[in-house]
């Protein structure tokens, strides 16, 4: 019973936290200065899916001079898919150029 009620709790927080949306893509920003020489995509969260949660995830990524990403902060988007999000993004690799922060919105869909 604690099982469904945490599910039930956490879908509710996220499904207020994030919109749902149609399309899975990866994007950077209009603001976004720098190439992405490397992406590797989220993987989609069991748990999101059984619960049918979809929605846009904001990251920022501190990209260093090499172009790797040194640091992501989240900015919007439900808890559970903000994980995948991190994780995917802190393996992207940008071109090289001065350190920059850059923002990345990921759509994920149920």
């Amino acid at each position: 019973m604690k099982i469904v009620y945490a599910v039930v709790i956490t879908f509710a927080l996220s499904y207020s936290l994030a919109p749902a949306v149609r399309a899975q893509n990866q994007q950077p920003s209009p603001e976004s200065k720098r190439l992405i020489v490397r992406r590797v995509a989220p993987e989609y969260p069991l748990a999101a899916k059984r619960m049918g949660l979809g929605g846009t995830v904001k990251i920022v990524a501190m990209v260093g001079p090499d172009g790797s990403v040194k640091k992501v902060e989240p900015v919007g988007g439900s808890p559970i898919l903000v994980q995948a999000a991190e994780t995917a993004i802190s393996q992207w690799k940008y071109a090289a150029g001065a350190e920059s922060q850059e923002s990345v919105e990921l759509h994920f869909t149920p």
